[in-house]
């Protein structure tokens, strides 16, 4: 066994300072050395206890968190009837777009319920967004704030940066369902790969309700 000194930690953080520390397999720490990570308030991981509390954790998602994240979806889903119901005062137009991502976002439900399958939104491409992308978790194009409410649509900008916060609520939480479960690895996958084709798609049309057609996807 391996035991790590107070002076092989503060050889390495004089080399290079330091806020965790991981522990290698088969090694220990010596009673200076964890003095000294606590003096510095250092924090530190056992690969060995990781990997133990890892393997105690079920494979698949229990009932109660799947059911947990599919009244999130259904919250999403009159969320998406909300904003439909709200644009569709002022520009038709952009109304029917967000109820067809509407529909889109029912096939991303239904999926996780195992029935349907879900198509790939189409991709517009712009400065920021390609098809090889389209399905990643990008950055907002810019940031929404209070100046956006003075615009002549600042209505319909907030309606649909509200809407996509709310995907992103919920790919979080997809995420945390997921985290560690081999057996959730593909439905991850597919759910946040979709989710994010439409809120990439949302940050395509905030961008044409700012600018019109000149992209405002920030550098």
């Amino acid at each position: 066994m391996k035991f790590i000194t107070e002076e092989d930690l503060r050889d390495l953080y004089r080399k290079e300072p330091f806020t965790a520390y991981e522990l290698e397999q088969g090694a220990r720490l010596t009673p200076g050395a964890r003095q000294f990570l606590s003096d510095r308030g250092i924090s530190m991981q056992d690969n060995v206890s990781a990997a133990k509390k890892d393997s105690a954790k079920p494979d698949k998602a229990s009932a109660g968190e799947k059911k947990k994240l599919g009244c999130m979806m259904k919250s999403t889903e009159a969320i998406f009837l909300m904003a439909g119901e709200e644009l569709l005062r002022g520009d038709a137009v952009l109304a029917q777009s967000v109820i067809d991502l509407g529909r889109q976002f029912t096939c991303i439900k239904n999926a996780f319920n195992n029935s349907g399958a879900i198509d790939n939104l189409s991709c517009r491409e712009c400065t920021g967004i390609s098809e090889k992308n389209f399905s990643e978790d990008l950055d907002d194009c810019f940031e929404i704030n209070e100046s956006h409410i003075q615009l002549k649509k600042g209505r319909d900008i907030i309606v649909l940066h509200r809407l996509r916060c709310n995907l992103r609520e919920l790919e979080a939480g997809i995420l945390e369902m997921c985290d560690g479960r081999a057996g959730e690895n593909d439905l991850c996958r597919e759910l946040t790969g979709k989710i994010n084709q439409i809120v990439n798609t949302l940050s395509q049309m905030i961008c044409s309700v700012v600018g019109g057609k000149i992209c405002q996807r920030k550098s």
